[in-house]
């Protein structure tokens, strides 16, 4: 199954606020057409029990795959029914998503979920099957026939780990074991979101409110320096009262991914996590060894906080609030559209055809609603098209969104159309590149088309806390898991004091002498998701690198950059993602481009240094 690959969030979710307009009262051409999907909901239930009715014929191709007729009768009708499986979960949980509230709605999700978990295990006879077979006479059969060729490159990657699969009692056994090993992450989810109770704090309006995890995103940012610190200590207060309990959590996290790498023979965990999309744990390592070797400019930039935000000292809670001053510009859905095209022109006429097709066919849900799920994802549908939710305000930040999902919807559009649906998904660590590209091309249009210095200011700001968040902030991260992974896997006991401490001691290392370390920020770690999917965030950085590389070849490089590029959206998964990346230009195996992001962090940081201070008043009094 591969539902969920084709989802990309921008935002999580968050409370839908009051006095906005029903699902009604928005008009259709601001709509997503999900009828493209299928005509009605009459449709959709129709579709649902013959899918259903589908799956017990599997079990007449089990034990003949060694037969081709066989084998490509299986496969073929395994792509069909994750065709039309995918399709029904998109309709419902898209619909779902629009308006939460509506129970219909809701029940839509539910029984197309509990069908998707009938299908996984209808179908997860044919990969350890496939593998008992001989190997030689499996490829042959592969490049021999040609109803079989489409499925030479998923056959070659199932092949390349048939070393780290086991028995088929030992799969059930560890099938059964999966529920267990989830619960660490069940237990952290709602912990975080459920029985946490966060104080009273203060506010930008002067008063006090209860603060949440959404709040505190708010009031960390606030120019109020009395709020932002007020937030930062009752927030991280209440998480260290429970730090042995985190601790214990985290530490069983560890144990579980350690258990289930042990039992498929790799090395470490990190070798396990890496293994799926053939990534070489030495490149993990050198994206950690390439940011510690450019500290320097993080350093300087927490240095230049300190001074234009007039502090005599700062804090981690300083480190958030912005530079310079919001926009007064207000940028409707149809400016923000005409900037993202012209942002977009690099990538082509026949790029900027599709997407503007797209944008004008009903691709987009764009305004906020009663019940409306926050924030922004896109959603490719194979075999139909991508489809984009937003909840777009007019802000900077909403034309921003709109170039990065529209990013990953041409990723879909492009994958989909020219690949075949076993090929079509394309890696986590390919799929940040697409709509990275799009927002570096978009903050470089703005930067080259300001018309006066505040605008100016206000984007480079922009463009610096991007590589302190995404890059530098997610490196810490990363090397914060390689180190407490390989504690564990050293037999040393993980107690809350010793994660404390190595959290400290990176946050000293990473943002230097220059910031105040409140003892409060230690527990930090145990705020962290992504550490209960063991060595995610590093393609955050290596994403975001990747995207800077392409990005600048496709400005100076004209119409061989741009024809890789496409080609490189072309090729959703029909390759390895290192290979692929490669291929458009950029050789991730290597330093090199994240050595260029970082070079073009400190660039940007020396020209807004000197704008900043050419300014007769201070930005921050």
């Amino acid at each position: 199954m591969k539902t969920i690959s084709s989802v990309f969030f921008a935002t999580d979710p968050a409370p839908t606020k009051k006095g906005l307009l029903s699902r009604d009262e928005i008009s259709s051409a601001h709509k997503w057409n999900l009828e493209d999907i299928y005509p009605d909901i009459e449709t959709f239930e129709s579709e649902y029990p013959i899918v259903r009715s589908a799956l017990p014929l599997f079990a007449n191709y089990k034990g003949h795959l060694h037969e081709t007729n066989t084998l490509a009768a299986c496969l073929q009708e395994r792509d069909h029914i994750d065709i039309k499986s995918s399709s029904l979960f998109a309709f419902a949980r898209m619909y779902r998503d629009t308006d939460n509230t509506n129970s219909k709605y809701q029940a839509m999700t539910t029984r197309i979920t509990s069908l998707l978990s009938e299908v996984s295990a209808a179908l997860s006879f044919i990969e350890p099957e496939l593998l008992s077979l001989d190997e030689q006479v499996l490829r042959t059969t592969i490049e021999q026939d040609p109803r079989l060729k489409k499925y030479n490159f998923f056959i070659s990657n199932l092949l390349r780990q048939k070393g780290h699969v086991l028995s088929a009692p030992e799969e059930a056994l560890l099938a059964k074991a999966s529920e267990i090993c989830q619960a660490p992450s069940n237990i952290f989810t709602i912990m975080t979101n459920a029985d946490l109770k966060f104080p009273q704090t203060l506010a930008e309006n002067g008063e006090k409110t209860t603060l949440t995890e959404g709040r505190y995103n708010q009031f960390i940012r606030s120019e109020n320096r009395k709020v932002r610190q007020e937030s930062f200590e009752n927030l991280f207060k209440t998480y260290s009262t429970f730090r042995h309990t985190f601790a214990a959590t985290y530490s069983s996290q560890i144990q579980s991914a350690i258990f289930q790498a042990n039992a498929r023979k790799y090395n470490s965990t990190l070798e396990a996590a890496l293994n799926a999309g053939n990534i070489p744990t030495q490149v993990y390592d050198k994206v950690i060894d390439t940011a510690n070797a450019h500290l320097a400019p993080l350093h300087e930039y927490v240095a230049l906080k300190q001074k234009a935000l007039n502090l005599e000292t700062i804090h981690m809670y300083d480190l958030y609030t912005p530079l310079t001053p919001a926009l007064t510009s207000k940028f409707s859905y149809d400016k923000g559209i005409e900037l993202v095209k012209q942002a977009l022109r690099p990538l082509g006429e026949d790029y900027l055809s599709a997407m503007t097709h797209g944008i004008d066919h009903g691709w987009i849900d764009i305004y906020e609603s009663k019940g409306k799920r926050n924030g922004a994802y896109s959603w490719g549908v194979y075999g139909v098209h991508p489809f984009v939710l937003l909840n777009y305000d007019d802000q900077y930040n909403a034309v921003s969104t709109l170039a990065h999902e529209l990013g990953h919807a041409m990723h879909s559009f492009y994958s989909n159309k020219t690949q075949p649906y076993i090929d079509s998904s394309y890696t986590i660590f390919c799929a940040e590149v697409a709509s990275t590209v799009n927002e570096n091309l978009l903050l470089d249009y703005m930067l080259e088309t300001s018309q006066n210095t505040s605008a100016r200011l206000y984007f480079l700001n922009q463009y610096l806390e991007q590589v302190r968040t995404t890059v530098y902030r997610q490196i810490l991260f990363a090397e914060f898991e390689k180190t407490v992974h390989a504690l564990v896997e050293n037999h040393e006991a993980l107690t809350a004091d010793v994660l404390e401490k190595l959290w400290l001691d990176l946050n000293r290392k990473y943002y230097g002498e220059t910031i105040t370390l409140d003892d409060t920020l230690k527990i930090e770690w145990a705020r962290i998701p992504h550490f209960y999917r063991p060595f995610y965030v590093y393609q955050y950085a290596t994403g975001y690198a990747a995207a800077t590389a392409l990005a600048a070849g496709l400005q100076k490089n004209g119409q061989t950059a741009k024809d890789a590029y496409i080609t490189y959206l072309q090729s959703g998964g029909s390759d390895y993602s290192l290979t692929l990346l490669k291929n458009a230009g950029v050789d991730m195996s290597t330093a090199s481009p994240l050595e260029l992001t970082l070079e073009k962090f400190q660039a940007r940081l020396k020209e807004f240094k000197a704008l900043l201070f050419s300014q007769k008043q201070p930005i921050h009094e």
